[in-house]
């Protein structure tokens, strides 16, 4: 048996119950992305059965749906890409991670400006793309990091390639890394490396994610220590700080991780093949860009022809997200939102699984799939299915 998940990386389907906490409520990023565009059609979504878990502009409910259909809660606290991953695989995060709204204090400025060299600019909440333009060029004259957070707990350090060398930046997100421990165990260390010029700036594909570890277990170590392959495509070597994966492979973009997500189907191998799709959050959702979102969204619909006729018999195919990012909502962070669940193989029976209460009922299932020791968090929905 194998278990193929593909994580749409911020595609949510409404505001979750306690949205209101988070400045969120009302927020729903496939349903607002085809309302803003007077209603889009994404066929085989639809046809898996998208539309019977929500109603979507564009998409009528699809009574001869391929796939179970759900839609699931977060239970943990925060909205970040970590905490949305790690319960999706089956363990909750009871304590949320830190925010710095106001900025890292100086008990965590202080000793990496020391151990980097040189002081830093900013230290504040910022988009990133806007902070590149807003001070990329003393950043060029001086050789100061910008340093900067956000309403998610990242501490993310951007630098223009050609002032520092990539690697270099990447060294300067391990010293961070193993300051920010405690009380200031931050989610994320992001590298944020840019290249052109005042007025022209654009971030790379050489993004890197310095995640902490899982705190326990999770199902891809379950599959691990069962003797599964578990192989990673795109940001979720990162995400899980490698625990639990014995194979990856980066992307660079949607385009690449779904040629790569059909090149691994087709390698047959039983375990675990889980893959992030991230334009969707990073270079649409965040930038509040509806256009290029529907049109990420089309892509992945026109592909997912092709990744359903690659599946063997037993494989089942798990399509989720981590968080909402809504293009329509205000500011440029994610949003908390419920997440659509599509689970689809031809053994897997096209039931209405209703709403799950924590997103670790996924990670859970594919434990009980495989056969491994149980997940932490969530309850099992494989006898439901199968």
């Amino acid at each position: 048996m194998r278990a193929i998940i593909i994580i749409l990386d911020g595609v949510g389907i409404g505001h979750a119950p306690d949205a209101d906490k988070y400045g969120d409520f009302g927020a729903a990023t496939l349903q607002h992305t085809a309302e803003k565009l007077g209603g889009l059609f994404w066929k085989n979504l639809w046809k898996l059965g998208l539309s019977n878990i929500f109603p979507i502009e564009g998409m009528t409910r699809n009574m001869n749906n391929l796939a179970a259909f759900a839609h699931m809660v977060e239970k943990s606290a925060g909205k970040d890409s970590t905490s949305g991953h790690w319960e999706l695989a089956g363990l909750v995060v009871d304590k949320p991670f830190p925010l710095y709204p106001n900025g890292f204090p100086d008990e965590v400025i202080k000793p990496f400006q020391e151990a980097i060299g040189r002081k830093i600019l900013w230290n504040k909440p910022a988009s990133g793309t806007e902070i590149i333009e807003r001070l990329g060029e003393e950043h060029i004259n001086t050789g100061f990091p910008i340093v900067y957070t956000s309403a998610d707990s990242v501490f993310q350090i951007a630098a223009h390639e050609n002032v520092v060398s990539v690697e270099q930046l990447y060294e300067w997100c391990r010293i961070a890394r193993d300051i920010l421990g405690g009380e200031h165990s931050v989610a994320r260390v992001i590298a944020r490396p840019f290249v052109g010029e005042p007025g022209n700036f654009s971030r790379t594909p050489n993004r890197h994610d310095f995640s902490l570890p899982p705190f326990d277990k999770t199902v891809l170590d379950m599959a691990k220590d069962a003797g599964y392959p578990v192989i990673a495509l795109g940001k979720i070597f990162d995400l899980y700080a490698g625990q639990g994966i014995t194979e990856h492979f980066p992307t660079k973009d949607n385009s690449d991780g779904i040629q790569k997500i059909i090149k691994q189907i087709k390698n047959k191998k039983d375990g675990i093949l889980c893959a992030n799709l991230v334009d969707f959050d990073m270079k649409y959702g965040h930038r509040r860009d509806v256009i290029g979102f529907a049109s990420a969204l089309r892509e992945f619909d026109n592909s997912l022809e092709k990744i359903m006729e690659s599946l063997s018999d037993d494989d089942i195919l798990f399509i989720t997200a981590d968080h909402g990012t809504d293009p329509t909502h205000y500011g440029t962070d994610h949003t908390r939102e419920q997440v659509p669940l599509l689970v689809y193989g031809k053994k897997v029976k096209p039931i209405d699984l209703g709403e799950r209460m924590t997103f670790a009922d996924m990670g859970a299932t594919i434990a009980d799939i495989l056969d491994t020791e149980p997940t932490r968090d969530g309850i099992s929905f494989a006898d439901d299915i199968l």
